[in-house]
Parts: structure tokens; sequence; C-alpha cells
């Protein structure tokens, strides 16, 4: 919810402007109201409101001299500027002090519907802006970019910090309630990286007071799914990788698991035995004994508390002895080096990425089963390829669109290589960033807008991939444009 502050010396006024607008409806909350422009500064000080609507002239200060100051604070804060006087010097001076708008009382109740709709607008585009720039200086290397978005002590004490990634459903939003933040000495900022995730940095001089933070988490019904915690750390260069660490632990639901908190604990160290199992398969020669492998891989994860890491290591181990021992059979067969991210897009769960593995093997094994004709195949291809550049805004995982058009999975990718040069995935990602890049040059649609209609749901991983295709964030390349 966006706060509103409303500031007049006349109590009908505030009444007036109170009632004028339907504020719940667009996301506003009345935190204040004033008849003494000194007693209003106090509070916007404390509060730090989005948006105060404010007379002009008052005896003590006058809206212009509220503005002034909040600007000489670099207070974030939005004015609008309700007045009995229609002197234009007035609305004048308001709007070169940064006002949205300028009204004269009584408020047009007419004009009310169609002013808040903008002012939502105007919010939720600036919300979008401001998320933007924080993500990028999040995963920035440079500490003074991070300082500059940080709202730091300034003590001189060591600060800590530690990232949760959180998956929740319903529309309470207020972590910092969820969190029971709101008696500790722990600064919570809020960052969207998802339309239902988002990433909440934790900031303390306190670190027992980050540690002990999630026994009452665990305890207590918050409303969220899965809540990914970080290391903690005292360096703020390390924001980066507490990030990943905390969306690594998140990533715990591709294992069909959630409602849980997941600490980041690696244990890498338990998937050493399957790599041997793979090793000791291909180096016998009997990629056979690969059911039964992968039958007891999904219980294996699971008896051992496993999560994203281990996916991860596991997978690119895979890869890597399967392409020196198969070299020839997996060439066109996507069988890539992948990250956390990068394995989430591809794979609906974990469950498909062994049943993958199954098939690459069994195409091996048996070569690929084409019950279809050569002509029957390219046909059901070319209509799967007219598909995704139809539905490239949904999610789209090969084996799912496989089934549907009646051709094998690893067939599927030896047919993306052969008629169009490129993987599945290389394919489905210069479609949906060709897109991006178009929507950033020719609307002004939020990021999150566009991440969303490109198909990436998690904004976060959306600013990774286009800046892999592009050189630089989607913010950047919009500037450039």
């Amino acid at each position: 919810m966006y706060k509103v502050m409303i500031i007049d010396d006349e109590s009908w006024a505030i009444k007036g402007i109170r009632n004028a607008f339907d504020w719940d409806n667009y996301g506003f909350e009345i935190i204040g109201q004033f008849t003494s422009a000194y007693k209003a500064w106090d509070a916007i000080l404390a509060e730090k409101p989005d948006l105060v609507f404010t007379d002009i002239r008052m005896p003590d200060l006058s809206g212009l001299d509220l503005m002034k100051r909040a600007k000489s604070h670099n207070l974030d804060t939005e004015f609008v500027v309700v007045s009995g006087y229609a002197e234009f010097k007035y609305a004048q001076e308001a709007l070169r002090y940064g006002a949205l708008n300028y009204f004269l009382k009584p408020l047009d109740v007419d004009m009310a519907d169609s002013f808040i709709e903008e002012l939502a607008m105007h919010f939720s585009k600036r919300s979008a802006a401001r998320n933007q720039l924080l993500l990028d200086a999040l995963t920035s290397p440079n500490e003074e970019e991070i300082k500059r978005y940080l709202p730091l002590p300034g003590s001189g004490e060591v600060c800590y910090y530690q990232v949760l990634s959180i998956d929740f459903a319903g529309g309470n939003k207020d972590f910092g309630k969820l969190l029971s933040l709101e008696e500790k000495p722990v600064t919570a900022v809020v960052v969207e990286s998802g339309t239902s995730k988002r990433l909440i940095v934790l900031i303390t001089e306190h670190k027992a007071c980050l540690e002990e933070l999630w026994d009452e988490l665990v305890a207590n019904n918050t409303g969220m799914n899965t809540v990914g915690v970080s290391s903690i750390s005292s360096q703020l260069t390390h924001m980066s990788k507490l990030i990943k660490e905390a969306d690594l632990s998140a990533s715990q639901v591709f294992l069909n698991e959630i409602g849980k908190v997941v600490h980041y604990e690696p244990k890498v160290h338990l998937v050493k035995p399957c790599i041997e199992e793979i090793n000791r398969i291909v180096r016998e020669d009997q990629p056979g004994d690969m059911d039964a492998y992968l039958n007891g891989l999904q219980a294996y994860f699971k008896e051992q508390q496993l999560g994203m890491s281990e996916v991860v290591y596991l997978w690119n181990q895979a890869v890597g002895i399967l392409i020196n021992a198969y070299a020839e059979e997996l060439k066109d067969m996507e069988m890539e080096f992948l990250n956390y991210s990068e394995i989430k897009e591809r794979f609906e769960h974990f469950e498909s990425l062994c049943s993958f593995l199954h098939d690459v093997l069994a195409s091996i094994t048996q070569g690929n089963n084409r019950p279809l004709q050569e002509g029957d195949i390219v046909s059901c291809f070319n209509r799967m390829v007219a598909y995704i550049d139809g539905h490239y805004e949904q999610k789209l995982y090969l084996k799912d669109l496989s089934a549907q058009f009646y051709i094998n999975q690893v067939y599927c990718c030896q047919l993306f290589k052969k008629n169009l040069g490129k993987t599945f995935s290389e394919y489905v990602s210069e479609l949906r960033i060709k897109k991006a890049r178009e929507l950033l040059r020719k609307t002004d649609l939020s990021i999150e807008e566009i991440a969303i209609q490109t198909g990436y749901v998690e904004y976060y991983y959306f600013n990774k991939v286009f800046k892999k295709h592009c050189g630089i964030t989607p913010s950047k390349f919009r500037k450039s444009s």
C-alpha cells in the first residue's frame, strides 16, 4: 500500500479530500491527517509517506515550504496541492517544485476517480523503476552503488546482511509483519523479483537478531510458501552472492517441496556417489542400468534433503561424463552445462530432468523412436515451432511440447539443431528477448510488465537473461534506446 498524508489548516477540507477518493481500491492508505503543518513535517520525516495532499497557504508553514523541506532532505515523497487560491503564480510555483497536480477547493468529485487512477498508475511505474534500479545496484560488484540504495545506519558500526527469497501466497505483502520484524533492530528492504516472489535484504548491527529470527518464523503461520535463506555476511560486496544463495535455497520447490524455510547449506559431497555410479555405468558400457539408477535418484535426493545446488552439480557432472563418452550421439541433444536459473527454465521439476536423462540414454541404446513418416515428423515439428512463436509468453517445456506434437523429445532436440541451427532453449530465449527489446523501445510498459509479457515471471531472472543476450540490463537498454 502507498502511504498518504493529508495536511490542511481547515478540518472540513481534510474530510473532503479523505472522502473524495476510493483509496483502498487503488492501493493507498491514509496514515496521517494534520491541521498543523509543523506537526505534519515531523510526521513526514518519521513516516516518509509516498504521497502528501497539502494546502498551499497555511498560517505556520505553507505547502511550498513543506515541498522545499522534503526536497532538501532528499525525501522520496510526492505532493498534490489543493488550494482555495486560483492565482496562476501559485500553481506555477507548486509545479516548479515538483507537485504532481494543483487543484482548487472544493475538489470536483467528478474527476476523483480518473485522478486516483492516474496516481495509482504513476506510483506503480515509479515503484517499478525504483525496483529495477535497486536490482541493478544490489547485483553490482560496486560497493558505493549498493550503498546508494540501502538504508545503512550512520553509526559506523559493523553491519550484518542476510537475503531472503520468498515465494508467497495471497495478497499480504507486509513482510515486516510476516517476519515479526517490528520490534527487532532489523531493517528490511523489499525488492520485487517476480509476480509472487520477493527478495528481502535484512540489515542489522546485531548478528544474533538474524540467527534468532528463524525459530519464530517456523513457529508462525506466515502465509509464505517457501523461504530461501542465505548465509550472513558483513561485506556489502557479498550481496550478489547472498542473493544467489537465497534464490538457490528457495528453489527447493523444484524438488516439489514447499511450505519450508530452507537455509543455504550446500551438500554436494552427498552427490558424489551418484556421479560415481554414472561413471561406472558408462565405463562398463551398461546404459541399461540407468533406468534403475534414475528411478532411485529422486528418492535419494529426498532422503538426504538435497536441494538446488546439488541438482546443478548432478546435472553438470552428468553432462560432462555423457558427452565425453557419447560425443557423436549427443552432439544435437541439448546436453549443455546449466546454472540453477537455466535448469528451472528448461525443466518443470526434478522429475522431468530425470526423465530427460532417461530418454537421452534410451536414444543411445535403442535409437530414436520415430513412429511417424519423415514428412509427418517435419509437419509436426513446423506446427510445434508455430505454436512456440504464438505462445512464447507462456511456460514452455520441451517434454510437454514433444508429447503435444507427437515427437520424441530427444529427436526434437535434433530437429531444432538441424532445421533452425539452434537448441530449443536458445530459440525460445532469442524469441522472447527480441520481443522484450521491441517493447522496451516502443512502449512505456514497466520492465516487470515486459518481463511477464515475454514469458518471464521472475524479473530477477529476466534481468540476467537480457544482460546475457544484450550485454546490458533492460533498464540501461531502454535509456540507450
